[in-house]
């Protein structure tokens, strides 16, 4: 594996270098008096490079008054950042295509108020050879996903932005590496600890488990989904820390003392289990097959499929 690029080793308030994403359309309802109406709206996904934390906003339209508000929003809530990426390569198309169009130097206004904050516009990575992480799978990951579960549902402007909300909360949520190498701290680091000093968290709801969306209502719905997607999300990103191993000539088994997450579908969304190796079994052939594992509860025994170490452990 190569050098990452200074961006996202350079130490840094979280958004100084920030990378864009776009996905939509998505068809959304708007209320005035006693008509209603249907828009098309996406969103626009800022990534801190250095921290992996996630903003998103929602953009109404593809204008530069619309986007200009996007990133007023977003510079509010996170402060300004020295440099904005977009991957516009030649596989963009639809949103990512227009957002290129939209920063060019044709559009004048983008420009001038860019450039009144300092902002400089990066169409590409930082490093070639890792362009495809400067935007993470975990990311790209949700975007599938929220397309695939709302896809041509009509959701109420303020329900798509409750729903918006929670998918940055869930991002936020991820476990990124453990706070100490002590054996008995349990803790992670995540994007929230760069935001808000501690990690994300939800208040208790009612699960919604297989309940048919139309029954619900509109605010149990939009619970319903979010749920939905932290389980699908959830368990593609647990997969995507085995997967992290192929950077790796050997595997390296898991050990006593390893911080790992546990793998489990009836978790509350933001809820993640975590647990200090205690001991492994190996099999017949020496590759280790089961662990015991500490968690705050108490000790579990887990085939090593279902538990996942994170990558600063590797």
């Amino acid at each position: 594996m190569g050098d990452l690029p200074a961006p996202r080793v350079t130490p840094s308030s979280p958004f100084t270098h920030t990378g864009m994403d776009f996905a939509g359309p998505f068809s959304v309802k708007t209320y005035n008096l006693r008509s209603a109406r249907t828009v098309q709206s996406y969103i626009c996904i800022f990534v801190c490079f250095s921290t992996k934390a996630v903003h998103i906003e929602s953009v109404h339209d593809l204008t530069s008054n619309s986007f200009i508000a996007a990133l007023r929003r977003f510079t509010a809530c996170r402060g300004c950042p020295t440099d904005l990426y977009s991957d516009c390569g030649t596989n963009f198309v639809g949103a990512d295509n227009a957002l290129k169009k939209l920063i060019s130097q044709e559009s004048n206004d983008l420009s001038e108020h860019a450039l009144a904050r300092g902002i400089k516009f990066h169409f590409n990575p930082p490093a070639a050879p890792f362009q495809g992480g400067l935007w993470e799978r975990a990311v790209r990951s949700m975007k599938e996903h929220f397309k695939r579960i709302v896809g041509d549902q009509k959701l109420q402007m303020d329900e798509f932005q409750t729903v918006l909300c929670r998918i940055e909360a869930i991002l936020n949520s991820r476990p990124l590496t453990p706070m100490s190498n002590d054996p008995n701290d349990l803790e992670v680091l995540t994007p929230g600890h760069f935001l808000i000093g501690r990690p994300v968290v939800s208040p208790p709801e009612e699960e919604h488990g297989d309940t048919p969306l139309p029954r619900l209502k509109r605010w149990k719905y939009v619970e319903a989904l979010s749920q939905q997607l932290w389980k699908r999300w959830c368990s593609e990103y647990l997969q995507t820390l085995q997967k992290r191993n192929k950077w790796l000539k050997t595997s390296t088994p898991l050990k006593e003392g390893d911080l790992v997450l546990i793998e489990d579908p009836q978790l509350p969304t933001l809820c993640w289990k975590r647990g200090r190796v205690l001991q492994t079994f190996p099999g017949k052939d020496g590759q280790v097959r089961v662990a015991t594992v500490r968690t705050p509860t108490g000790e579990l025994k887990r085939p090593v499929l279902k538990l996942f170490r994170l990558p600063a452990e590797d």
